[in-house]
């Protein structure tokens, strides 16, 4: 039984209206310059969010655009509507834009000409802080005492017009993060870590967009199941084949072919069209009509030369370290020096009270373990560090602890 004097957390206070009511969406480019005014004329940072529709639309273009600003209010924007936002970013030089999980957002909004000046993220702010819960509604409820639905994150936003339900979450969702933003400061400031949320935030701010992945077929969900060099080819012809056609028609791949269809075209290895057309994964309508299209994917696989199929194992990039676990065999030295350097960071973030991953990327641990610099003293480790991206407060941090532990190792 609990003890009656425990002190208990207020109950969460529902919050399911905007404060000034649902915003009209701007959809023209006079509406545009009109929001532009108003947030030039507004004062303190601006909260800023993206509504995208990957499940439904292909890559990951931004379908509404959300904006707050003291003094301006909430705006929502469409850039379907509006087309780009240079004006909008010319409004708010200098300003500081204050997201959740920037990195996922910012992709979007440097296609539209959105280049903040300046960045914060309340999810990376509460990573630093070591909270359990990372996630805006969570952030929300255990900072402020609101409770926030969250059931539209993942609708199709690419759709017109928008639902008011959409509208009127798509408003919440920046709703508090100015508020948001003050409080993540104060705990910041408490804890002696401002400046060292400041230092991530700007690497994020400046980090590139995200580049093609080199071979992107071999993420293919059941992948591992498909064991012969022709059904990597199959895989490979499909996947493209794939993306093509969901490029072309604006549709997510997956909806446009599963990926176990794909796996499963690449296990039974058909050889005539009615083999492929048997198999349960094609047998729906619309995989059905572009059958002969799936079908010709299959047959350049099938025709061409060994040589050319793809390998079961992936190449590494020269100097790039192969997966952990075979280190034992391949590198013990370079095993027992990952060990080291784990545990050093692993320890140094529970000191610290921050995510090991936050201390030091993982692969910046395994690469410094791989090939470590010819001398194991500070210098080289601090330009190591530093050639790999480790801010400045990281640095500080780790320096110490991973010479000695790569010196005893």
């Amino acid at each position: 039984m609990a003890d009656a004097t425990e002190e208990q957390s207020p109950p969460l206070i529902p919050v399911d209206e905007p404060r000034e009511g649902i915003p009209p969406v701007i959809s023209t480019r006079e509406g545009l310059q009109a929001a532009a005014t108003a947030l030039a004329s507004g004062t303190g940072p601006v909260a800023a969010d993206a509504e995208r529709a990957s499940g439904y639309r292909y890559g990951q273009r931004a379908y509404l655009i959300q904006l707050r600003r003291e003094g301006t209010g909430t705006l929502l924007i469409d850039p379907i509507g509006t087309g780009e936002l240079g004006i909008i970013d010319e409004a708010l030089t200098g300003v500081e834009w204050v997201l959740h999980s920037a990195d996922q957002d910012l992709p979007g909004f440097h296609e539209l000409g959105l280049q903040p000046d300046r960045l914060f993220d309340t999810e990376l702010a509460a990573r630093l802080l070591g909270r359990p819960k990372v996630g805006l509604g969570a952030i929300i409820a255990e900072e402020l005492g609101y409770a926030l639905a969250k059931e539209h994150s993942a609708a199709d936003w690419s759709q017109r017009p928008l639902p008011e339900e959409w509208l009127r979450y798509a408003a919440l969702d920046v709703e508090f993060l100015l508020e948001l933003r003050e409080r993540l400061i104060e705990a910041l400031e408490s804890a002696g870590k401002l400046e060292w949320a400041y230092q991530e935030f700007e690497a994020v701010r400046q980090a590139p967009d995200p580049t093609p992945r080199v071979d992107p077929w071999r993420r293919t969900s059941g992948l591992h199941a498909v064991r012969t060099d022709l059904g990597l080819g199959i895989v490979r012809e499909l996947w493209q084949a794939r993306d093509e056609l969901a490029q072309r028609r604006d549709r997510a791949p997956g909806r446009v072919l599963p990926d176990r269809a794909i796996i499963a075209a690449a296990l039974a290895a058909p050889a005539t069209q009615a083999e492929l057309g048997a198999l349960p994964e094609f047998s729906g309508k619309g995989t059905r009509r572009n059958l002969r299209y799936w079908w010709e994917a299959v047959e350049r696989a099938r025709a061409l030369p060994t040589g050319e199929l793809p390998p079961r194992r992936v190449q590494l990039a020269t100097g790039t370290p192969p997966p952990p676990r075979s280190w034992p065999d391949k590198n013990p030295a370079a095993a027992a020096r990952l060990d080291a350097v784990r545990g050093t960071v692993r320890a140094l973030a529970e000191q610290v009270e921050v995510p090991q991953e936050n201390l030091l990327t993982p692969a910046t641990q395994r690469q410094l373990a791989w090939t470590p610099p010819p001398e194991t003293d500070a210098g080289a480790i601090r330009e190591f560090l530093e050639g790999h991206g480790a801010r400045p407060w990281q640095i500080e941090l780790t320096l110490d602890p991973l010479t000695e532990a790569l010196r005893k190792a």
